[in-house]
């Protein structure tokens, strides 16, 4: 009886830590599409990119087995494009963030959310010092979501966007934009 105790009391304890209370009705998954346009604005401000975005928008719950607020989702993203200036050059990057709805804003067409998180981006340029082409990529920003209330509203954000090597290489100059976000959700 001993040696199953312990299995016991951890089976209970993940039940409790994962369980979600029955009443609670699930928030489905959206996916969304956006075209993206950004300008650095150091090193240099003469970066400027264009990225076509999907992303994927998960009740933060269902991800990560704890409570959090009712507001709160876990997005997972992904880009592709191009530096469009000053020369053509592929951009790529995969990231994460926790989205926060601000219900405290909302009108019966307008839903505003906070959003931060990080990833890696690819990009087959080097600014002058930035050591490597595979680079972290903090970002953080405010959006929209228009139509809130239809299954399939339209979004728009507004975002800084950094990438760095985290000085995994002696040479890290990052390099910071700002980025803007048109999409819809499906």
């Amino acid at each position: 009886m001993k040696k199953f105790f312990p299995l016991v009391l951890t089976g209970l304890a993940l039940l409790v830590a994962v369980r979600v209370p029955a009443a609670d009705v699930p928030v489905p998954t959206r996916y969304s599409l956006a075209a993206v346009a950004g300008q650095s604005y150091t090193p240099t401000n003469d970066r400027e990119f264009l990225l076509l975005s999907t992303a994927a928008l998960f009740d933060y719950e269902r991800i990560w087995p704890h409570r959090a607020p009712e507001a709160l989702r876990f997005k997972v993203e992904g880009s592709a494009g191009l530096s469009t200036a000053p020369r053509t050059r592929a951009v790529v990057s995969a990231n994460i963030f926790a989205l926060y709805y601000l219900e405290g804003l909302r009108t019966a067409a307008l839903r505003p959310y906070a959003e931060a998180g990080i990833g890696l981006i690819y990009t087959d340029f080097q600014e002058k010092d930035q050591g490597l082409r595979l680079n972290f990529n903090p970002q953080a920003g405010l959006g929209v979501e228009i139509g809130a209330d239809s299954h399939s509203p339209w979004f728009a954000a507004l975002r800084l966007h950094h990438l760095s090597n985290g000085e995994l290489h002696r040479d890290n100059r990052g390099m910071n934009s700002l980025l803007v976000q048109i999409g819809k959700f499906f």
